[in-house]
């Protein structure tokens, strides 16, 4: 399958260090498509064409004097055919570490290379086509300056990559003035996007900033410039030995002429799948390791060429550019932080916990208080080179804090991407494995004819539908039932979900990524009429819970009721575009934490105790109301957090009732009586369903999670644990 983006990604290269030339041009491999051909990194893509060996051709395009930097827009607006793909597909391939650090480490030998030019924007080839009217999204590099630090999320984000400056910000605004522009600053890069968007307040930013310098006055880098002015020359060899006594350094390139302070096991598991056995990936994390030692021993084979050890570190690690690098860190720090109040864009912040070369978590802190409209993601156990470690997929980071969006306004559905395989596959497979091994779902659904099968045949392919059902404790079941629609399917089902859970009122600087981020990526929105009404325009599968909030946080005692109210507008909603509608049940609560015994606090108990009725009262005083306008127990849906006792757990059991068709019947269900008694139906089913559950899971020989386990250690093959007879 084709590599498809969702940004127009740029990178730029400012590499200003004369001294090492690479004599071997290094290949890449273009991952447009599986039959990629190997191309030589002289390989640059220029205005959308491919550049191969040709000096001329690869000039910046950002240049004062570069005449071509105007036709390149026009350029854009008269090439109408280079729309790109529209849509992506479900699970798509978004090549995440494919390309590793050490990918990196061998590019950057050859990004490093001199001509004596300005800095220039280049596009990795593996970014492919760009989706139609996808948004331009510029890197801005740390103080390497080779612009190579995307490279793990170059096919992800990719539809052409560049990086910097204010001017090519303007012009890009000038050509696209309805799109934003995301800057994405790592490091050094992170000052820099500060300073473009605080100096260009009235265009569309969205700012991404990967452990930004602006704390480099409280670094400890700072201490080395003294250091490094007053120290003679013939004592140059001992500045590494100074970095590595200041910090942990866990990688050297050689080439870049680059200090990374990394986690090397992060680095080197990122094209590892977690799920395999451990002596598989041990292996491969083995392997991955070794594969770095070359690359890194050039170090010491340069330092052998070189004859002596003063000349050698002086031609790795010129002591001018060192020094010209930290006071450059230095100048642009002050600069960006003079101006964080003037800083208007929106701003994603993205932290590491174990940075050993800048104090990233308390600056997080700090520019969380100071800009004005700042997100943040916390990574603790990461470290300074975030985008290059597992585990971090910068697109998923970006769709997860909402943060996506290709006009002036984010529209929740035409902005969505569709969730990717490497996201399913640690979301369900790497994370929900836990909870999928304790509650064992088993699914039904019924047939057009009546009849009860296991899985989900009896579910339609063809949209638009509308899955109705119970909410249980906490929404527990929403997982599953996205995991199975994704799996047996490969159907996208939007949750509608309540507004609160997409506003963040309680974020704090130190938010690591969460399930409320899983949620949005795989495609829930805000429960409104207009979000109800493009769905089914689209065709898609919706997935409903009329009990809303307050089905989801019941009481004690109240497991399986349902909470609905007196309104049937999603029946005639539904039947406007012929949609079928999918009654459904689910229960297995009681066998997680039983209502009656398990659940310690209720919001009835809660409300009892003072210091938590205050915060119930508080958290829930400015918060967005679904149900506006109504009355009685079901408009009670103030938002808590109950508390828990969980026993060992039993299992979830879905069933999918006959559907009912409304195509055809607009005219019919325009009438509120007729469409009620179509809504009392649904709910009657839904009812009834529960209740052939309950009774049903009673002869189910693995109910309990002893006996399941006993056949997963039995049974060969181990294939799904059975259950009761339909």
């Amino acid at each position: 399958m084709a590599s498809v983006a969702s940004f127009r990604v740029f990178l730029p290269n400012f590499v200003l260090n004369s001294v090492y030339k690479s004599r071997n041009p290094a290949q890449i491999q273009c991952l447009a498509a599986p039959d990629s051909s190997i191309v030589s990194s002289d390989s640059v893509v220029v205005n959308g064409a491919s550049v191969i060996g040709d000096k001329a051709g690869i000039e910046p395009l950002i240049n004062g004097e570069n005449r071509r930097l105007g036709s390149y827009f026009e350029e854009k607006k008269n090439t109408a055919k280079d729309d790109g793909d529209e849509h992506l597909e479900v699970l798509w391939d978004d090549g995440y570490g494919t390309d590793t650090v050490k990918d990196y480490l061998e590019i950057s030998k050859e990004m490093i290379r001199p001509d004596g030019g300005p800095p220039r924007w280049f596009c990795p080839v593996s970014c492919g086509q760009p989706l139609k009217d996808s948004p331009v999204l510029l890197f801005l590099p740390g103080i390497d300056g080779v612009g190579l630090g995307l490279i793990s999320h170059h096919k992800a984000l990719g539809k052409r990559l560049v990086t910097f400056v204010e001017k090519t910000v303007r012009l890009e605004h000038a050509s696209s003035p309805n799109k934003p522009i995301y800057l994405l600053g790592e490091s050094f890069g992170g000052c820099l996007a500060l300073a473009v968007a605080a100096r260009n307040r009235t265009i569309d930013l969205v700012v991404i900033l990967v452990n930004p310098a602006t704390s480099f006055e409280r670094s400890q880098l700072q201490p080395l410039l003294p250091i490094l002015e007053s120290l003679p020359d013939g004592l140059h060899f001992t500045v590494p030995y100074l970095l590595s006594f200041i910090m942990d350094f866990s990688l050297l390139s050689s080439y870049g002429c680059l200090l990374t302070p990394g986690d090397p096991l992060k680095m080197a598991m990122i094209n590892i799948d977690s799920t395999f056995p451990p002596r598989l990936v041990l292996d491969q994390l083995s392997r991955n390791l070794t594969a770095l030692l070359p690359l890194l021993s050039n170090i010491c084979n340069r330092l052998n060429t070189c004859g002596n050890i003063e000349q050698g570190l002086s031609d790795i690690i010129p002591k001018d550019t060192l020094l010209w690098k930290l006071k450059l860190l230095k100048s642009a720090a002050a600069y960006a932080n003079s101006r964080l109040h003037a800083v208007k864009a929106e701003v994603l912040l993205l932290a590491s916990g174990k940075d050993n070369m800048l104090p990233s978590g308390d600056e997080a802190r700090r520019l969380w208080n100071s800009l004005q409209n700042c997100r943040a993601r916390y990574f603790k156990d990461n470290g300074h080179t975030l985008l290059l470690e597992d585990g971090v997929n910068l697109l998923t980071i970006i769709k997860g804090a909402l943060k996506y969006r290709r006009s002036r306004r984010r529209d929740y559905i035409s902005d969505f991407l569709p969730p990717s395989m490497s996201e399913f596959r640690r979301t369900f497979e790497q994370q929900n494995g836990l909870l999928r091994f304790g509650a064992s779902p088993i699914m039904f659904s019924t047939l057009e004819n009546g009849n009860i099968v296991k899985g989900i045949a009896g579910v339609p392919n063809d949209g638009p539908v509308l899955l109705v059902g119970n909410h249980m404790l906490m929404g527990l079941e929403v997982g599953f039932f996205i995991e199975e629609f994704l799996r047996e399917k490969n159907i996208v089902v939007h949750g509608l979900a309540h507004p609160e859970l997409f506003l963040e009122r309680l974020a704090t600087p130190t938010d690591e990524f969460s399930f409320l981020d899983w949620t949005r990526i795989y495609g829930a929105v805000p429960v409104t009429a207009s979000n109800l009404f493009k769905f089914l325009s689209k065709k898609s599968h919706i997935l409903l819970f009329p009990g809303g909030a307050r089905e989801a946080l019941h009481r004690k005692g109240e497991e399986y009721q349902l909470f609905w109210p007196d309104q049937p507008e999603f029946v005639r909603m539904a039947a406007r575009f012929g949609a079928t509608i999918v009654p459904f049940g689910v229960v297995g609560e009681d066998d997680i934490a039983e209502s009656s015994r398990m659940l310690v606090l209720d919001y009835d108990d809660m409300m009892k105790i003072p210091f938590l009725r205050d915060h119930i009262k508080e958290t829930n005083l400015n918060a967005v109301r679904a149900r506006t306008g109504m009355t009685g127990e079901v408009a009670n849906e103030d938002l808590f957090v109950p508390v828990l006792f969980p026993k060992l757990p039993g299992r979830f059991y879905y069933l999918f009732g006959k559907p009912i068709e409304t195509k055809g019947r607009e005219n019919e269900l325009k009438n509120k009586e007729n469409a009620n008694v179509v809504y009392l139906q649904v709910k009657s089913e839904i009812e009834r369903i529960l209740s052939y559950l309950i009774k049903k899971r009673e002869k189910d020989p693995y109910r309990g999670i002893i006996d399941r386990t006993i056949y997963r250690t039995l049974s060969a093959p181990p294939g799904q644990v059975p259950t009761f007879e339909l």
